[in-house]
């Protein structure tokens, strides 16, 4: 199955690396969105679905998780549509709470948007979208309360961020990590025994391929299994990444203070590397720049 031949149902509007991939269901009774993308980008978010709705209301918002590049938006996606929301239950507590640090916001440099949520949905449900029932399942790795939807008939999956056709979603060094990584690893079995015929990630494209992007990711569980040191690096340089991308960029005189200044490059120097700012820096970026993932640019640092 390739993503054409997907039911007119489901509209899959691909997005990029800091806005996460929305999937619209457009149904006889109900209309339903998963995944509202960043803040930073919200108005480009309602331009995209509204002109998929045609003029249909949106009846619910759905987050496959609680990150920023996948519910960032939700406020603004539920005050335009007037939408409830409904988030997967394990990651209630830290939305309620509003939780820097088991949100990834403050703790490593990010923004969303505060938002309410109405309804929580567990593994096992099954949630009725786009005229189908779709049975949720868990996916934890990345993110220990993240779903995914399956649909059975078609043999679609909606992954998330649990599994794209280049990778999956980072997974946290520190206490627990090996956990985090064993469940990443049997998340991505789960899904092989899935056999989908086609996955919609959270990032990229949908994709047919699934047990080659699987073996891909099972290959860097087993690599970062082998060096927490390798893993907290590679963390750090995703997540700056992510911040050059919401902040457009950033002067290469601020970067210092900006590392010193937020606690998952403080937190992580202090366990494995103990270099301080500066050292951290130019470790950083010398890797970074190196493979491309960010450009100097005049005295500015940008995405690549």
């Amino acid at each position: 199955m390739s993503a054409a031949a997907l039911p007119e149902s489901i509209r899959v509007i691909v997005r990029d690396w800091l806005n996460a991939n929305h999937v619209l269901f457009v149904g006889r009774d109900e209309n339903v969105l998963v995944d509202a993308g960043h803040m930073t980008h919200v108005d480009e978010t309602l331009r995209l679905v509204r002109e998929q709705l045609a003029g249909r209301p949106l009846h619910r918002l759905v987050n496959t998780h609680c990150h920023s590049d996948h519910m960032g938006g939700n406020a603004a996606v539920a005050r335009t549509f007037g939408c409830p929301v409904w988030i997967p239950e394990d990651e209630a507590p830290l939305v309620r709470a509003w939780d820097g640090r088991g949100l990834w916001l403050d703790y490593a440099g990010q923004q969303a948007e505060r938002f309410e949520f109405d309804a929580v949905i567990r593994p096992g449900d099954t949630l009725r979208m786009g005229d189908a029932d779709w049975v949720v399942l868990a996916a934890p790795g990345h993110d220990m309360g993240a779903l995914m939807f399956w649909h059975e008939a078609t043999r679609v999956l909606i992954s998330g961020d649990a599994l794209w056709e280049t990778g999956f979603g980072i997974v946290l060094p520190g206490p627990g990590w090996r956990e985090r990584l064993q469940a990443a690893r049997e998340t991505l079995h789960a899904i092989r025994a899935l056999d989908p015929r086609l996955v919609i990630p959270g990032h990229g494209k949908p994709f047919a391929t699934v047990d080659a992007a699987i073996e891909r990711c099972l290959s860097r569980v087993a690599a970062f299994e082998a060096d927490e040191t390798k893993l907290a690096r590679h963390v750090m340089k995703v997540m700056f990444v992510f911040t050059l991308l919401e902040r457009g960029g950033m002067g290469e005189d601020a970067l210092v203070a900006f590392l010193g200044s937020v606690p998952l490059y403080a937190e992580y120097d202090a366990a494995w590397f103990g270099l301080g700012a500066a050292g951290l820096a130019d470790l950083l970026l010398g890797d970074l720049v190196r493979s491309g993932a960010v450009v100097r640019d005049g005295g500015r640092l940008r995405a690549g």
